[in-house]
């Protein structure tokens, strides 16, 4: 033995040692095995690895009866592929047979289950189709019996489904010869594949099962099942194909799924046009003025059935259709439109709206209609009143003199259609700034009180027309039994306790005095008035404390309110020296005003009135011996 073949066979001793260790992985000493084979069998492959390249589909057919014992039909030749397809019940007449459309068809055919066999890499496909080779891998075709092949050359009309004796001998003779070449295959394999895939033949029966034997009566009732034929979105599901030596179930027994029938079509009417809307509108809001039946009037608009950005339109037609009528007839229509609102079929936005609309017709409208903006302050009255838009909605488009007057017109027919008490509380209420309704050039007080005496509207502003009047008439007649009887006969009791009423009475009196000391505005502010002046100021206060504390007695709130009033009176006379601080102890002595409204004024921090900062610079002194004398008083309560 030569030193080669000596290290030869202690490398292989070492493979042999390698290939029982169980710790290195299985494919290391499957190799390793595999070599250490080959040496013993000299060098000569097994005819495994020969085989392992490429096969052709009857190889593989073979191998899958060697190896797993299933059966695996003949190929169909090229004649009978055409007869199955040009005969088919279920092709249609005119379709075009072409290679391509037949592969698509085949293609669908292969996705059925059980049908993998014959495809994947490494495969060579044989003269037949390679798409058509997938469904013969299983004697199963959605539930019909494969045909026997036929020559290549016989492509006459031939009947789908053959005899079942001729079938199921067919398939023993083939099973035989695919079981004797499994047998002669079997005694070249290694022995570890030696077992592999030998069964035992009373496991698995080949012949099929009854449910396979079809009358061919029977055969049309499955074709709606064959996918091919059917959309995608209507294919059965798959089957899981089942287990070796049961009889495969074709699911005859469940109905195939219904067809569904497509829904027809509704048609949908399209919306109808602005002019129809308009001219039912019309039609709608003519009937009902005339008999007045506003449940069918009601019905009429909700049939229409109007889209919302046509409500506004609508509501202007009615409008203008009834502003040529009656007074009656524009009540009624004022009635349809809070009707409507109730219902729920329009909003006070949809009003304003119309409301508008409207008004931007006016110019064309007051040709047929010169009081239009009369009617139509008719309108917003009854809205108002109704409570379908607020006073805030209807000003804010109107500021600034807009269309002025219709503002005022529309709270005169307020007032005239409910009361005066309840508009003023109303407008009140609102907060609208009256100047700012008025053109600009008319935005001030006097010229706004003017306005609205002409209008008949004063009574919304009493205090404006407190503060004219009462300095008119302490001037006449300064007693206070006068003054208060003007008071009574003039200003509403509800007003007696409001704020800006104590406020015109404090000014109305202050600007009494300043004019009887002769003050006035250019005089030397920072010099002290003579003793004269000062004791006669001391005795108009005197005078005028009845009337003061009849309003100011026990309302902390309102004296608080009078000496914001003096506050303001003296920053518009520059803060004489020492009038204020006078003011506050003449007050306090002659118990006009009382402690606690004083630190109130003195802790409020609005803004309203101006001068509070010089104001506390010139008291803050006396507020501090104010506070000081409470607290020592309190002590000796106290004690």
């Amino acid at each position: 033995m030569n030193v080669g073949s000596s290290l030869m066979d202690q490398y292989f001793g070492r493979m042999r040692s390698l290939m029982n260790n169980k710790e290195l992985p299985a494919r290391i000493r499957f190799l390793l095995q595999d070599t250490v084979e080959l040496r013993e069998n000299n060098w000569v492959p097994r005819k495994a690895f020969i085989d392992n390249g490429p096969k052709t589909i009857n190889q593989i057919r073979q191998d899958a009866v060697r190896d797993l014992g299933v059966f695996i039909p003949a190929p169909m030749s090229q004649g009978m592929r055409m007869d199955f397809f040009l005969e088919s019940p279920f092709m249609p007449n005119r379709m075009k047979l072409d290679r391509e459309t037949l592969g698509g068809l085949a293609d669908m055919f292969g996705q059925m289950p059980g049908s993998g066999i014959g495809t994947g890499p490494g495969v060579i496909q044989d003269r037949y189709s390679p798409t058509m080779g997938r469904h013969r891998t299983n004697p199963l075709f959605n539930g019909h019996i494969a045909p026997p092949p036929q020559s290549q050359f016989d492509v006459g009309p031939k009947p789908f489904v053959k005899s079942n004796q001729v079938q199921n001998q067919h398939f023993l003779n083939q099973n035989q010869s695919h079981m004797s070449q499994s047998q002669v295959q079997s005694k070249d394999m290694p022995p570890r594949f030696s077992k592999k895939g030998q069964l035992n033949a009373d496991e698995i029966s080949l012949r099929p099962a009854q449910s396979f034997l079809l009358n061919k009566n029977q055969v049309p009732k499955l074709q709606p099942q064959i996918p091919t034929m059917m959309p995608p979105s209507s294919q059965p599901p798959r089957t899981q194909t089942p287990p070796l030596g049961q009889p495969p179930q074709l699911g005859l027994k469940t109905n195939p799924p219904p067809i569904q029938e497509k829904p027809q079509k509704t048609s949908k009417k399209p919306p109808p046009a602005k002019e129809e809307l308009l001219k039912t509108t019309e039609a709608v809001v003519t009937e009902f003025l005339n008999t007045k039946n506003l449940t069918e009037a009601v019905n009429g608009v909700r049939e229409m059935k109007a889209p919302k950005h046509f409500l506004p339109e609508m509501l202007s037609k009615i409008v203008v259709c009834s502003l040529d009528r009656p007074d009656e007839d524009k009540e009624h229509a004022s009635t349809l439109i809070h009707t409507l609102r109730t219902e729920g079929l329009i909003t006070g936005e949809n009003f304003m709206q119309a409301f508008l609309n409207v008004l931007d017709q006016c110019p064309k409208i007051e040709v047929a209609v010169p009081l239009v903006k009369s009617y139509l302050a008719q309108f917003a009255a009854r809205a108002i009143i109704a409570e379908l838009v607020s006073v805030t909605e209807l000003a804010h488009p109107l500021e600034n003199g807009t269309h002025f007057p219709l503002f005022l017109l529309c709270l005169q027919q307020t007032a005239k259609l409910k009361d005066r008490e309840w508009l003023t509380e109303l407008f009140q209420f609102s907060k609208v700034n009256m100047q700012k309704m008025l053109p600009e050039i008319d935005q001030n007080k006097d010229r706004m009180l003017e306005i609205l005496e002409g209008k008949g509207l004063s009574f919304l502003f009493p205090l404006l027309k407190l503060e004219k009047e009462l300095l008119k008439q302490i001037t006449s007649d300064p007693s206070p039994q006068s003054i208060y009887k003007w008071i009574k006969d003039n200003i509403s009791p509800k007003l007696h306790t409001d704020k800006g009423f104590v406020n015109i009475l404090m000014t109305s009196f202050l600007q009494y005095i300043s004019q009887e000391l002769g003050v006035a505005e250019g005089d030397d502010q920072l010099a002290a008035p003579p003793k004269e002046h000062l004791e006669q100021e001391k005795q108009l206060l005197l005078a005028f404390k009845p009337v003061m504390q009849k309003f100011l007695h026990n309302h902390t709130e309102l004296q608080v309110s009078a000496l914001y009033a003096l506050q303001v009176h003296c920053n518009a006379n520059g803060f004489p020296k020492g009038m204020l601080l006078r003011y506050f102890v003449n007050f306090y002595d002659m118990e006009i005003i009382e402690e606690e409204a004083f630190l109130a004024w003195k802790e409020d921090i609005t803004q309203e009135f101006p001068g509070k900062g010089k104001a506390l610079f010139q008291v803050n002194q006396w507020l501090t011996w104010l506070e000081t004398a409470e607290e020592e008083e309190s002590e000796d309560e106290a004690d």
